[in-house]
């Protein structure tokens, strides 16, 4: 993990739903950038942080969004240069052809949020995101690249929350009511 002068960092998750099985010689050319697009992340200007299986080199044997679908968990010192190992590296070739690899998703597949710097995200957190902007649409919360926050404006998101949530929190209840249990 690099370090940073940044408060916040961007999380960002990505999932894709696999055609065939990642050793089916359909997904060889995929497989096969595999490490140079991550040697490229890992080296790219920003970035901070990326999931991977244990004893592996990258996440693909991770399926916690299902059998078929892998999933891609990263931090980046900012959205700036997360777009731009995205859409001006090696990386972008991936993005051309994931339609020879990957199914077509009729919903949201990939969501950024911010985090305080050191803060490495689980899978699970970056699920709940992704469930978030799929269920509510993008917020401060949850968000992309096309509809995004500034970690400024997601960390007074969460300051308005917090009131609200705690001042449910704290009102009685009526007695006998099971859901407040």
């Amino acid at each position: 993990m690099t370090s940073s002068a940044h408060a916040a960092h961007l999380a960002e998750l990505n999932v894709a739903t696999l055609r065939y099985p990642l050793d089916d010689p359909r997904m060889a050319p995929f497989v096969e950038m595999l490490d140079p697009v991550n040697a490229a992340a890992d080296t790219a200007p920003g970035f901070v942080w990326r999931l991977v299986e244990e004893g592996t080199a990258d996440a693909t044997g991770l399926r916690p969004a299902g059998e078929d679908v892998i999933v891609n968990l990263t931090v980046w010192e900012t959205q700036e240069a997360l777009w731009d190992f995205t859409y001006r590296s090696g990386h972008l070739e991936v993005m051309r052809r994931r339609r020879e690899w990957f199914e077509r998703h009729v919903e949201a597949h990939m969501v950024l949020w911010w985090v305080p710097a050191g803060h490495l995200p689980t899978v699970g957190e970056a699920l709940e995101r992704l469930a978030d902007l799929r269920a509510h649409g993008p917020s401060p919360r949850a968000f992309t690249f096309a509809s995004s926050y500034t970690a400024v404006e997601a960390a007074q998101h969460l300051q308005a929350v917090r009131p609200e949530q705690t001042a449910r929190s704290e009102r009685p209840t009526p007695a006998g009511d099971a859901a407040a249990v």
